[in-house]
């Protein structure tokens, strides 16, 4: 069954509604993903799905995964890692380093991080991977991204190096950093730092390239990535008030057009969204029809406050309903899940927002059986003699 949102509107539940409607973005990256992550509204999706080459951004993979090892006891963040020939062969983005160093893990994390360290992911990857090599990692890494839902993601490497196959979506990608940000709080300080002079060797690549991080915005990672076919790319997370938004572009002409695109989703998603109260938990929104209860109604709420977030420049309504499956039967208990609160604001995906039981409803005696009973063929009777179908 759907209730329309002026239905429960009538009902007495004040929702503020008003103000609803943004101006659409346009963004020249090829591929875009914008979401906050307070409320999970996703504000942008261009090309979200599509399977590209991600860069250097993969690395965020390897970072996700040597902290979880570091977390579990795996690695520790002094303990120094040897360096193959492999690894020193990398060239673009690198450290430095070569075969007679050892270097700490929490080095080469900083090394990934900062100085997008070709030779420091593999150093990483050879001491996590299942058979000492790169390939193995990467095979470890497709098999995690899948266990984290990135379903449109897979890895030959651990850098990014250029390499058949080796893609990620920019949804994949937020995601990914969703997950470095809320899973590891006490490493994530590290994608802020703007600057690592590892051991003098390279005065030329010392600085983060992550344009956003010297703005005062509030952004404080996450990972640039570039070669020719990928373009310029950024995923990047901003923090302003209680709000954090995260994106992934990419796809982009270059350094200067990365930072220009980068700074203008930051500005757009704070400033053009804001973050609203519909109801407190608990707060009737609707009611729903019960099947041989004791009562013949029951209150749907929901469990927790509905903070959304909703375009504040153009002045509307946020269009919405209550979808249930009814009547429902009893008994139902306090708290069961029993409906959805569908809202369909303008230029935003929809959201579905679980409804619960209000309140405990008991199957209903005899009588209640008894008069359900009659009432049920009474209105089977009335349909055959009009030749009508009955109807829940």
């Amino acid at each position: 069954m759907r209730l329309s949102l002026p239905r429960f509107l009538s009902l007495g539940l004040a929702l503020l509604l008003t103000a609803v409607q943004a101006q659409a973005f346009e963004t020249k990256a090829r591929a875009a993903y914008v979401v906050d992550q307070t409320t999970g509204t996703v504000l942008l999706a261009k090309n979200a799905d599509d399977a590209i080459p991600p860069a250097s951004m993969s690395k965020l993979m390897t970072l996700y995964m040597a902290f979880e090892a570091v977390r579990d006891g795996r690695l520790s963040m002094q303990e120094t890692l040897p360096v193959s020939q492999h690894a020193m062969s990398y060239g673009g983005s690198t450290m430095f380093l070569d075969t007679t160093d050892r270097v700490t893990v929490s080095d080469l994390l900083r090394g990934i991080i900062v100085l997008s360290g070709n030779d420091a992911c593999a150093v990483i990857a050879e001491t996590l991977s299942p058979d000492g090599t790169e390939a193995g990692f990467a095979r470890l890494m497709t098999r995690r991204a899948r266990q984290l839902g990135m379903t449109n993601s897979t890895f030959a490497n651990s850098n990014g190096w250029p390499a058949p196959g080796h893609v990620m979506s920019m949804r994949d990608l937020a995601l990914l950093a969703n997950h470095l940000i809320t899973e590891f709080p006490e490493f994530y300080p590290m994608f802020a730092e703007t600057e690592f002079a590892f051991d003098g060797r390279a005065p030329s690549n010392t600085r983060n390239r992550n344009p956003l991080l010297k703005l005062d915005i509030g952004a404080d990672g996450l990972k640039t990535g570039h070669t020719q076919e990928a373009g310029y790319g950024l995923v990047g997370s901003a923090k302003q008030g209680n709000r954090r938004v995260i994106f992934a572009i990419s796809g982009l002409s270059s350094e200067k057009e990365r930072a220009e695109v980068s700074e203008q989703i930051v500005s757009w998603a704070f400033r053009q969204f804001s973050e609203t109260t519909l109801a407190r938990e608990g707060q009737r929104i609707a009611e729903a029809n019960v099947w041989m209860g004791k009562d013949q109604r029951v209150g749907l709420v929901p469990a927790k406050d509905i903070d959304v977030l909703l375009p504040v420049l153009a002045q509307g309504k946020v269009k919405g309903e209550v979808i249930y499956n009814g009547p429902l039967e009893a008994p139902i208990a306090k708290g069961d899940q029993l409906a959805e609160l569908v809202l369909m604001p303008e230029d935003l995906p929809q959201m579905r927002i679980p409804l619960v039981a209000e309140a405990d409803v008991a199957e209903g005696g005899f009588g209640v059986r008894v008069s359900t009973a009659m009432s049920t063929l009474f209105t089977q009777f009335t349909a055959s003699e009009t030749g009508t179908e009955a109807s829940q």
